[in-house]
């Protein structure tokens, strides 16, 4: 009799410290790295928010010179990682520090491997692309949702061809992440619940991946759980001390499982929607996810009702339809209660737009490990669920 076996799979994930206080180990691990010339990535929301500030006084008081770059919007921009590579080369920095959500993460990761192989960020698109690492980059993230402090993928908006472009290497895996939930305690709502959709996303995507594995598929539903349950109260209770630091878990499992599962449909169509129209790309994955899934349950039927258990929803003996229907209803449900419509995205979108975002979901490095293999029609039909009224 043959035995199952499991399939060769790798799981990466770098050194990280979590919990309240993480931050203030940020000097700690400059030096430990050697590195004397910092290039502090941020944003001027992060500045606002006090947060930079922070780490900026770390630094000036372990007597580390630096310099900063924050001329980062959101869906990283392929000319703004190119203008921190230049900062980065003429300063001779030799260490990169981020601090900020995904955007300010994935923008970082950029100007590392462009600044040390001394090409366009555009030329890393694919997987294993980057020949050589970058210096040694710290993350520290202040929103519970993208991972990007701890994922091999970094995504940057090719603004010519209006499109996102993944980066997926091990060379972008950050050599630390100092996670301190408190540093999202200044998220507005709309912040909290777009980006902890974002994180939910990544763990229903992982899960039903097919490059999920039984590591991956561990840390997938364990943040499901979480995000499902925390999710709300950090979207009403913004000062719950609680719920950001149980949301920043979650967000934390679902990366390490979907760094190394990768993701599925929802993510190429959010990348499509996010490169063309510049949408923000935590409210096109709350805005797709139940759409994608509807789609894709025949094709993951026992993954997607060890989901339904795992949130609580009552299946058994009912009919594969009935099961897809309560697990999308309940999805939707979420969404309703942290106030996240079609009407958030506020912009009319022509056919020919539909269109070509529909193409390029289908030509991202997301959609090969989803569960189903879309057509550039069937993703067009699904566009057209969300952008009709």
């Amino acid at each position: 009799m043959t035995k199952n076996r499991l399939e060769l799979r790798k799981f990466v994930v770098p050194e990280f410290i979590f919990g309240d206080g993480a931050v203030d180990h940020t000097a700690n691990f400059v030096n430990n790295f050697s590195g004397e010339n910092v290039l502090l990535v941020t944003d001027n929301g992060l500045i606002n928010a006090g947060w930079a500030g922070q780490v900026e006084d770390i630094l000036k008081d372990a007597g580390i010179h630096y310099h900063i770059f924050k001329d980062i919007t959101p869906n990283p921009k392929d000319y703004e990682v190119m203008e921190g590579t230049r900062i980065c080369i003429e300063q001779k920095c030799d260490i990169i520090v981020a601090i900020g959500g995904g955007s300010v993460m994935d923008c970082a990761k950029g100007i590392g491997i462009a600044s040390c192989n001394q090409k366009h960020v555009l030329e890393f698109e694919g997987v294993d692309e980057v020949p050589k690492p970058g210096p040694p980059l710290i993350c520290i993230p202040t929103t519970a949702g993208t991972a990007a402090d701890i994922s091999q993928f970094a995504i940057i908006n090719n603004t010519t061809d209006k499109v996102k472009i993944a980066i997926i290497s091990k060379t972008v895996v950050p050599d630390v992440a100092l996670i301190d939930p408190l540093l999202t305690s200044t998220m507005d709502p709309e912040l909290t619940a777009e980006t902890g959709m974002d994180a939910l996303v990544h763990a229903f995507e992982a899960f039903v991946s097919t490059g999920s594995s039984p590591i991956t598929d561990l840390h997938a539903l364990h943040a499901i759980k979480l995000i499902w349950e925390y999710l709300p109260v950090a979207y009403n209770e913004s000062d719950n001390i609680h719920a950001r630091e149980m949301m920043m878990l979650g967000s934390h499992y679902a990366g390490m499982a979907f760094s190394n599962a990768s993701l599925g449909l929802v993510h190429s169509m959010a990348h499509s929607m996010g490169g063309l129209l510049d949408f923000a790309h935590g409210l096109c994955n709350a805005l797709l996810l139940e759409v994608v899934v509807d789609f894709n349950y025949k094709s993951s039927i026992d993954k997607y009702n060890k989901i339904s258990k795992t949130l609580g929803l009552k299946i058994s003996g009912k009919t594969a339809e009935h099961q897809k229907d309560q697990l999308v209803k309940a999805i939707q449900s979420l969404r309703h209660s942290l106030d996240i419509t079609s009407d958030n995205l506020n912009s009319s979108v022509t056919p020919d737009q539909i269109l070509q975002m529909s193409k390029n979901a289908c030509n991202d490095p997301c959609s090969v490990t989803n569960p189903y293999s879309p057509t550039v029609d069937l993703v067009r039909s699904l566009y057209e669920k969300i952008f009709t009224p």
